[in-house]
């Protein structure tokens, strides 16, 4: 596929073809979305779609990535960090992405989305092991450490997907001390 020269017209293309993915997404699963309905809903043509994406699932992964960076930089930022208040500070921050995000975290993380990404943010947050050294200094037994913190991760994307569901019913700061309260 070529590259194409990241235009104004260009950004507002990609744009509108992740926006209406994510709506398709609300009422059916990815992989009975077609190309078709795809340009229908962003009111482009097929060579178009083409010229930026080679199918859906490029699109997807795209989407995905854009999200994936801001997870990275952000766990970047807290690299060697690891205290009680550094980690409610990461994960408001974390929270506050999602919040302001919702539209198309709700879609990737739930029912419609790809399970592949919440194991990709599962995998990120497992590289920098950032919890792993907050339980490490908590006198855990080091051959649960990644156990106890495979659970706490899946457990909070179990938690952050019911608040999504649930309109974001519980404000930020209090999702985070709940959060960080479930690990010793």
């Amino acid at each position: 596929m070529r590259e194409i020269k990241l235009t104004r017209k260009t950004r507002y293309t990609r744009k509108v073809l992740a926006d209406s993915l994510i709506e398709l997404m609300k009422d059916k699963p990815f992989a009975k979305i077609t190309i078709k309905e795809l340009c229908e809903k962003a009111d482009i043509n097929r060579t178009t779609f083409y010229a930026h994406y080679r199918d859906q699932y490029d699109l997807l992964m795209q989407i995905e990535e854009e999200n994936l960076a801001w997870f990275e930089d952000m766990l970047n930022k807290y690299d060697g960090r690891c205290s009680r208040r550094d980690i409610m500070e990461m994960v408001e921050e974390m929270l506050n992405f999602i919040a302001n995000n919702s539209n198309s975290l709700h879609i990737l993380l739930g029912g419609n989305g790809d399970i592949d990404f919440q194991k990709k943010v599962f995998r990120r947050f497992m590289q920098k092991g950032l919890i792993i050294k907050y339980f490490s200094d908590k006198s855990m037994q080091e051959e649960l450490n990644e156990y106890w913190y495979t659970f706490i991760v899946n457990g909070a994307i179990g938690l952050i997907q019911h608040w999504l569901k649930n309109n974001m019913s519980i404000p930020i700061p209090e999702l985070a001390k709940i959060l960080v309260n479930m690990t010793p």
